[in-house]
């Protein structure tokens, strides 16, 4: 039964699927294969974009119709979207109280794997029992993170489980309103997680009253990818729906992360914490979402309940982090705020943000926003909540509903180009197509896209629709 309580609701989106190199390479893989690939939550660098550079404005693609779908996939519980890789989709759900990690042929939708293990997990607020969080692929290995905190490694061509930690048992973690949601991150020989434990005794705090719990130095947990050995953690705060991702400051490489109660800036190598700034609602019931946004030393951070947005400049000087504002959202003033994020992380291009700001459906609509001021350029689809990717100079924006926008990437105005009807089904079939179905609520992960085809998840369902070029 799917809760009517939306205000918290959980990232569909989550964070994870984060596979990457802090220069962004994936080890083995050519420029092309890196073009058919979207091997992580918001794809390799970070961007919510496919990475091939167009020679014709995508923009002109022939939009007005739904492309030709090639096939449909029934998925069980969750919300996360899927990734790509290796020709191949590979899906995180739970059917039946399994947790299951699924290998799936691009071309035609057929089972290549399928690997499943016992969960028990039960959402405060009857929210899916399934995955937050894509899978995070990086050279041959599969992570994957589940709502219960299970951290699992596995070989991409054969789903064989190469090793397993309950992250909540290990590190005493007391659930959090929706369970565990945030990606693993891949750097190098490294897997980094955020476990955000606790001590033991908190284990006797009633569910829900995350106030009375206490950090314990867990917040980020560093595990060698071959063997599932603990490197080392760091960082005093609780978990969050955000994801850890890379940062370049000053020719060296950072990992940020937006947790429960702050911004923290950690050194990877070592395991230490370089600094941190509160970002959380004077709420309970607040959770941060969104990943950060990063421009060179420049990051935003967003909530959507009481803060808004911020742009923080990050220096190092004595190994110590200083994060000053650039900007910043009046707090408590949800009407003069810039960008209110919460299931989504906005799409930065050309120096201007485009995303869905709103907590829930009556007060939310998508905007654009000029990173370096604030400053809102136009605002549309009011009322919705929505997730976007970016294709060249085109936005995929999918409405929680199922309707596809589709709309130039341009500050001057909202220009849409079409609206597929995703939330309806269509029977109209061109040779070898399949039968469409409905994609029905919630749709909250935003599409991925390749080379050739994007992938979009509704409620129950999966459709891989091949782009119109």
């Amino acid at each position: 039964m799917k809760s009517s309580f939306q205000s918290f609701a959980p990232r569909a989106l989550c964070s994870l699927a984060l596979i990457v190199t802090l220069s962004f390479e994936i080890a083995g893989r050519s420029d092309a294969a890196a073009d058919e690939s979207w091997p992580r939550f918001l794809n390799r660098d970070f961007s919510g974009s496919i990475q091939k550079t167009f020679t014709e404005k995508t923009s002109q693609w022939p939009w007005q119709q739904p492309t030709r779908c090639r096939w449909t996939l029934p998925v069980g519980e969750g919300y996360e979207p899927g990734v790509i890789d290796r020709d191949a989709y590979f899906h995180f759900d739970v059917d039946e109280d399994q947790e299951r990690l699924r290998k799936i042929d691009l071309a035609t939708g057929t089972e290549i794997w399928s690997k499943s293990h016992r969960i028990a997990y039960r959402d405060l607020y009857q929210y899916e029992s399934g995955a937050r969080c894509s899978p995070t692929i990086d050279g041959d290995q599969i992570f994957t993170l589940g709502v219960a905190g299970t951290l699992t490694a596995s070989h991409v061509d054969t789903g064989e489980v190469q090793w397993r930690i309950e992250t909540n048992e290990r590190y005493h973690v007391v659930q959090n309103f929706f369970g565990v949601g945030s990606a693993p991150l891949v750097i190098d020989e490294t897997v980094i997680v955020m476990v955000g434990g606790s001590p033991i005794a908190d284990q006797e705090i009633a569910p829900g009253r995350l106030n009375r719990v206490s950090p314990d130095g867990s917040l980020l947990v560093a595990l060698d990818r071959r063997t599932g050995k603990e490197l080392w953690k760091c960082g005093d705060d609780l978990a969050s729906y955000s994801s850890p991702r890379p940062i370049r400051i000053n020719d060296n490489d950072y990992v940020l992360v937006l947790a429960r109660d702050f911004l923290h800036l950690i050194d990877p190598i070592n395991g230490v914490s370089l600094g941190q700034i509160p970002y959380r609602a004077d709420l309970l019931e607040s959770v941060n979402a969104m990943v950060p946004v990063v421009s060179g030393n420049r990051v935003l951070a967003s909530d959507c309940y009481d803060l808004g947005a911020t742009l923080f400049e990050i220096t190092i000087e004595n190994e110590a982090a200083s994060f000053t504002p650039i900007w910043k959202d009046p707090e408590g003033n949800r009407r003069a705020q810039s960008l209110r994020c919460h299931l989504s992380t906005p799409i930065l291009q050309n120096g201007f943000l485009y995303g869905c700001s709103g907590r829930n459906a009556p007060d939310s609509d998508f905007r654009c926003v000029d990173f370096a001021t604030g400053k809102v350029q136009w605002t549309a689809l009011d009322r919705r909540r929505s997730t976007a990717s970016r294709i060249g100079d085109v936005l995929l924006v999918l409405k929680e509903t199922g309707d596809l926008h589709i709309v130039r990437c341009t500050p001057g105005k909202y220009d849409e180009i079409a609206v597929w009807s995703l939330g309806q089904a269509s029977t109209q079939q061109a040779a070898g197509e399949k039968n469409r179905p409905a994609l029905r609520y919630p749709c909250w992960a935003a599409p991925i896209i390749v080379d050739d085809c994007m992938v979009i998840r509704g409620d129950e369902q999966v459709i891989c629709l091949e782009l119109p070029r």
